[in-house]
């Protein structure tokens, strides 16, 4: 059973089976937002939903915390896009228009 905890101290969400690290999704933590920025996880642990599990709690974790979310990272961002419910934390900065 795959587990994921939020290892702050090394700014990443880490997937557990055991004792072994299946894979990781990096961050960079502000006031107003969590950007994700790598998601990686080991081949040997690849179509077994890992990378799915990893973008959940770190975007339910972001939730919880009121803040939002930058998916500079392809696979957080290609989860977000298929899960529309969570677009509301998707962090968009506001354009200027100047004359």
């Amino acid at each position: 059973m795959i587990a994921v905890t939020d290892n702050r101290s090394a700014n990443r969400f880490e997937a557990h089976d055991g004792d072994t690290l299946a894979g990781f999704a990096a961050y960079v933590r502000t006031s107003e937002l969590v950007a994700f920025v790598h998601t990686e996880v080991d081949p040997a642990f690849e179509g077994r939903g890992v990378g799915s599990a990893l973008a959940r709690a770190g975007v339910e974790s972001v939730q919880a915390e009121g803040l939002r979310v930058l998916a500079v990272c392809p696979f957080i961002a290609g989860w977000l896009a298929r899960h529309p419910e969570l677009a509301h934390l998707e962090y968009r900065a506001a354009s200027r228009v100047t004359d």
